[in-house]
């Protein structure tokens, strides 16, 4: 029953949550008279406004104007959420599986986490180059070069399982990765693509698509787990299909091409040191940082815990399926609760679920409490990540964004490649419980800075986390 009630959301969602916003948008374009306002972040569709400004002075132009410019808007979060939705199922399969396909072909057992940690490895290297190409290419061609990364690491994948060459599959978990990096950057192209008081909406939007990924990612494990005589391999296959089917969302994407995006944006940019050493900065990417490094530690060595503790390979993909309902269903609020009660507020909300987390998790082994632990890490783990990455768009102006949002995903990215290592390390020498309690300490240390109030100069006029109130 809860499973069929789940599964009707996201449609329902891809129905009216497009309506809402271009309602929202209609009123305020016609409340203020504010074209020239939509006309500036028109990017692509500027001409078009311009065009329909001209032809009357009726007061229906503005409306018809917006429209035709939200529909690209909307179109554009919409492909993003849909490519989403595939990465994540693809990224959600490879985590079903991928500690447990390590833990097969390794000689050593306590590098069974070793290809889950080289793909994070593999996103954390590849968050700089992608933003940097997509800076100079534009979004589009760059989140195809993702796709493209993916279908590749997938199909090498299935070669390393085939011939159970361990090495194998560990350098093709680094080339996942760096498709990983690519899809990573879909957030923040929604932002761009919104109106600036519907950026934390757009981000959680698109973070939805991974709702399919909670239903399509352990259901494809389970029914493909057994499907070739070697273990693993059918759900590696799926991996390169899942590519091509975001290759094709993407190319629909209309995003402004880099020339004119870097006259739009143009303006004086500071030092990155400068940059990321801003007070709101620091808060943001710290909880980011924080959120994602504890999501890798528990989900990366859950499914060895789990058989460790005899539990069936069904109970863990259980888990795992509710871990990420557990990240991607607050999406449909938590863009809100953002706008609401601001970035702190809700940073803090995640970190409390968290803590309940480890603690659901210290009390016993049973499937009940890993389910209860993982799907409330992934509930707390989508509240700091939005809230996270909604606080960073707020400490760089526009010409200085694609290098601090690598800045951002190379240490958020970078500490996800040190917990997904150090887990399977830990578990393997020190057992469980010592996991959870470096997860603990390392939520302890997002609590503490999402508590910093410092006041210093941002490039949006506001003082240091003004931003953030």
């Amino acid at each position: 029953m809860r499973g069929r009630v789940l599964r009707s959301l996201l449609p329902r969602a891809l129905v009216f949550a497009p309506a809402v916003h271009r309602h929202l948008l209609r009123r305020r374009v016609r409340a203020g008279g504010e074209l020239a306002t939509v006309a500036a972040d028109a990017g692509p569709c500027r001409g078009i406004l311009r065009r329909r400004h001209g032809e009357t002075n009726s007061p229906e132009v503005p409306e018809r104007a917006a429209d035709a410019f939200l529909n690209v808007r909307l179109r554009n979060v919409l492909l993003l959420t849909l490519a989403q939705a595939t990465s994540s199922t693809s990224l959600t399969l490879v985590s079903a599986v991928g500690s447990l396909a390590g833990y097969a072909l390794a000689s050593n057992k306590a590098l069974a986490t070793l290809p889950s940690t080289m793909s994070v490895i593999g996103t954390a290297l590849s968050t700089i180059p992608a933003s940097l190409l997509m800076k100079r290419v534009g979004r589009r061609l760059g989140f195809m070069v993702g796709a493209l990364a993916a279908i590749a690491g997938g199909l090498i994948s299935a070669l390393a399982l085939a011939h159970g060459d361990f090495w194998l599959l560990t350098a093709a978990a680094l080339l996942l990765g760096v498709s990983v990096a690519f899809a990573q950057q879909y957030r923040f192209a929604a932002a761009e693509t919104s109106l600036p008081e519907f950026r934390s909406r757009a981000i959680s939007f698109v973070l939805v698509g991974g709702l399919a990924a909670a239903f399509a990612g352990p259901m494809l494990a389970r029914a493909t787990v057994q499907t070739f005589e070697t273990t693993y391999l059918g759900a590696y296959l799926y991996v390169p299909a899942l590519g091509v089917l975001a290759f094709a969302w993407l190319t629909g994407l209309r995003m402004p091409a880099p020339a004119e995006e870097a006259v739009r944006v143009g303006g004086p940019v500071r030092p990155i040191t400068q940059i990321v050493l801003q007070p709101i900065f620091i808060v943001a990417v710290l909880a980011q940082m924080m959120g994602q490094g504890v999501m890798n530690l528990l989900m990366t060595g859950t499914p060895l815990a789990m058989m460790a503790h005899h539990h069936s390979f069904a109970d863990t993909a259980f888990v795992i399926q509710w871990h990420v309902v557990g990240m991607f269903l607050p999406g449909f609020f938590t863009g809100t609760l953002v706008q609401r009660w601001g970035e702190r507020p809700v940073i803090v909300l995640g970190v409390a679920l968290n803590l309940l987390a480890v603690a659901a998790a210290t009390l016993d082994v049973g499937v009940q409490n890993f389910w209860v632990a993982m799907t409330l890490n992934g509930i707390g783990w989508n509240f700091m990540f939005v809230a996270g990455s909604t606080l960073v768009t707020k400490a760089y102006a526009p010409a200085e964004r694609a290098r601090t949002q690598a800045a951002n995903d190379f240490l958020v990215f970078g500490t996800a490649a040190v917990t997904s290592l150090s887990s399977g390390q830990l578990l393997h020498h020190r057992g469980w419980q010592v996991v959870l309690g470096t997860a603990a300490v390392m939520l302890l240390a997002a609590l503490a800075g999402s508590f910093w109030r410092p006041r210093a100069a941002s490039p949006t006029g506001r003082s240091g986390l003004a931003a953030a109130e």
